[in-house]
């Protein structure tokens, strides 16, 4: 269907776009839109931010693959809702996978409206993509699950920006609840940096398809119990909105980087 919709495309990077950042779609060259309702498997999103299109086109001179909106574990109850999506970016070519999200931080010092960078995951979710996966290709080696050199360039690219990128781990928690205050702490004392509720199951998936991946959390709040009055999807959209141009400006010094390496 999407060699169909434009053929001979052969994506240098995917991008998957998370709450608020659907926006980053716009100023795409040479754009083809196609709605993941007609892309079986792909996921329908029933979150505010989330479009539900795959997008294909140009930006700085990189082909790029953009997914406006994720599944996610807690809209379906299962962890591998971005599996066809995934397996279809492997099977067009594309080497590489870079994840954006919101997520909420547990560090004070970086605050609402920060961009961080992940450089490892912890999986308070359990759940695995890879159940009732056959062959020893399942046993996914994820010492490394985010890319040492995509790290570097996102590095440079956040330098050449002048954008500040913290780096950190990241939690996964189900959802669609937010954490509790004992959570957050508990999340806190095992080395978490931020929380959320995506990324985990599609690195765990891109690297199963053999997918190189980076990823980008907007800090959207502070977890519960770190400041005082309550959560809501809201602040996420707000914050992330806020954040888009920072992650435009971040992005495209990443695509021009990646596309004067090829």
């Amino acid at each position: 269907m999407i060699r169909a919709r434009r053929p001979g495309f052969t994506p240098a990077i995917a991008v998957v776009l998370g709450s608020g950042l659907g926006g980053l779609a716009d100023g795409l060259q040479g754009a083809t839109a196609i709605p993941y309702a007609e892309l079986p498997g792909f996921p329908q999103p029933a979150v505010a931010g989330h479009a539900g299109r795959l997008i294909l086109g140009e930006r700085r001179g990189l082909p790029v693959a953009l997914l406006q909106g994720r599944g996610h574990f807690y809209e379906s109850g299962r962890a591998d809702a971005m599996r066809i999506a995934v397996d279809s970016l492997a099977r067009l070519g594309c080497p590489a996978l870079l994840l954006t999200c919101a997520a909420g931080g547990l560090r004070p010092e970086v605050g609402p409206g920060s961009i961080v960078m992940l450089t490892d995951h912890i999986n308070f979710n359990s759940p695995s993509p890879l159940v009732g996966e056959q062959g020893a290709g399942r046993f996914v080696d994820m010492s490394e699950a985010y890319d040492p050199g995509l790290r570097g360039q996102l590095r440079q690219a956040a330098a050449g920006a002048g954008i500040p990128l913290p780096e950190g781990v990241y939690a996964w928690f189900g959802g669609p609840q937010f954490e509790t205050p004992a959570e957050i702490r508990a999340a806190r004392t095992l080395g978490a940096d931020l929380v959320g509720m995506s990324v985990v199951p599609e690195t765990i998936l891109a690297r199963y398809f053999g997918l190189k991946v980076a990823a980008l959390a907007v800090i959207t709040n502070l977890g519960a119990g770190m400041t005082a009055g309550a959560l809501d999807h809201r602040q996420t959209l707000d914050h992330a909105g806020r954040a888009a141009a920072d992650m435009t400006r971040l992005l495209d010094r990443f695509f021009a980087g990646l596309a004067g390496a090829r």
